[in-house]
């Protein structure tokens, strides 16, 4: 188990743009894919995701000071800080029960594709800390082993049929074919979302509304193209932290940019995934009919930068901060997550096939829950950081994480095992989202 555990860290010590380019040769190469070809469209994939995170990290780094001058004009502090996702992953990495949760993650994967009871298989390692992270909680709360691997085995479940179920939205938004989205913190909102679609197709205002990207470019023209909302956006932030007007352009043109590059960098993704997809797909019709549908489980960075997903997320951000001024009962300020709001849209935005006024709608209840969920689980994520020895520096007290450490489906399920009486009344409710999923979409598995 050590060996094993001594394995699984030299491969996560890679960086996901690199990891990923390697784990998709190596299945291009089993499926017979001709190497030069198979080299070429990996390290695409690498080129596009390296893409992504240089254009997303430019946006946090530039967006970020931003935040923090809005939020010292406002002259509010609260007493827990808000670290983003980056420290929870580094502690679930951490957690003793890695190694047998990994080998359960891969094992009941393959299991649900042996018996037909899906068609995706989730190769985005990396991410599997979503599920480790659940029972690392689980853990936390009980102290019991098996309760844990439960936990994290019942949330990859869902999150895999949630994977097949929006595999074909996925590929309408975005022209992928052959793809499905396996990361937690996008996919457990999906069925909420999938619900909101329908109950807007009864709402005569919204049952009509074209606002995807291009039919409000078509409508407004330049005023309504993503770039223009960007310029918004960024005038908005500048003036709410006291900018001069100098730093206003400046904020205001890098907002554009991202909403203008992301999209590009995605493309350069769906260039060198789609050789390795159809060739996949060829491979499984030849090899295994039965599993000719099977689809590739990957990161919800494939739709990132998408134009809907970006202008929903980043109308979405001042929203949050709003509310966790407003909110009573708030006890943090969403500062290091903020950014990640177009992470957290992702499978809603795809669930309402780009409409980015649904979107934004069903992502306010979404927001709300996670404020006050990361804010109740502020304690228990302080005594597991400190637990594995993490601090911040110059700080000692409660710290929490608005996205990962308010993921709703997460906490349900944490609560649940944890054996938490209220998460019993909630199963009904979670149980009808779930049917109503899979009587709407299951057609798209």
């Amino acid at each position: 188990m050590g060996i094993f555990k001594d394995i699984i860290t030299t491969i996560l010590s890679f960086k996901s743009y690199v990891l990923l380019p390697i784990i998709m040769l190596v299945l291009s190469i089993i499926i017979g894919l001709k190497l030069q070809k198979a080299i070429k469209s990996s390290i695409t994939l690498g080129i596009g995701f390296v893409g992504i995170f240089i254009v997303f990290d430019y946006f946090v780094a530039k967006v970020g000071p931003v935040l923090k001058a809005v939020i010292a004009r406002t002259g509010i502090k609260q007493n827990v800080m808000e670290v983003g996702w980056t420290p929870f992953a580094g502690i679930s990495w951490s957690f003793k029960l890695v190694p047998l949760l990994i080998l359960l993650i891969l094992v009941i994967n393959i299991i649900l594709l042996f018996l037909k009871m899906t068609n995706t298989i989730n190769i985005d390692i990396w991410n599997y800390w979503h599920f480790i992270f659940a029972a690392q909680l689980v853990y936390y709360f009980t102290n019991n082993a098996i309760l844990s691997c439960l936990a994290a085995i019942f949330l990859l479940v869902l999150c895999i049929k949630f994977a097949d179920w929006s595999s074909k939205d996925v590929e309408e938004l975005t022209g992928l074919r052959g793809i499905s989205i396996t990361t937690l913190s996008a996919q457990a909102y999906y069925s909420f979302a999938v619900f909101m679609d329908k109950l807007f197709d009864r709402i005569p205002v919204l049952r009509n509304l074209e606002a995807n990207p291009e039919s409000i470019k078509n409508k407004l023209g330049f005023c309504g193209e993503p770039m223009s909302l960007g310029i918004l956006m960024g005038a908005v932030l500048g003036i709410a932290a006291g900018y001069p007007v100098k730093d206003i352009l400046d904020i205001s043109i890098t907002i554009a940019a991202v909403i203008y590059i992301l999209p590009k960098m995605t493309a350069i993704l769906g260039e060198g995934l789609m050789p390795i997809s159809d060739g996949m797909k060829e491979y499984m019709l030849r090899k295994f009919p039965k599993f000719k549908d099977t689809n590739i489980g990957l990161d919800s960075s494939l739709i990132i930068g998408n134009p809907a997903v970006i202008v929903t997320g980043i109308l979405l951000m001042p929203v949050a901060l709003v509310f966790s001024f407003i909110l009573p009962g708030i006890k943090f300020i969403p500062l290091g997550d903020l950014p990640n709001t177009i992470g957290a849209v992702v499978m809603i935005v795809v669930a309402m096939k780009g409409n980015v006024v649904r979107s934004f709608i069903t992502g306010i209840p979404v927001i709300i829950g996670t404020l006050y969920t990361s804010s109740y689980m502020a304690k228990a994520l302080t005594l597991l950081a400190k637990q594995t020895g993490y601090k911040v520096s110059g700080y000692d007290g409660l710290i929490t994480s608005f996205y990962d450490g308010g993921n709703l489906l997460r906490f349900w399920c944490v609560r649940l095992f944890s054996g938490s009486l209220w998460t019993v009344a909630c199963i009904p409710v979670v149980a009808f989202l779930i049917y109503f999923t899979y009587k709407t979409k299951r057609s798209n598995a």
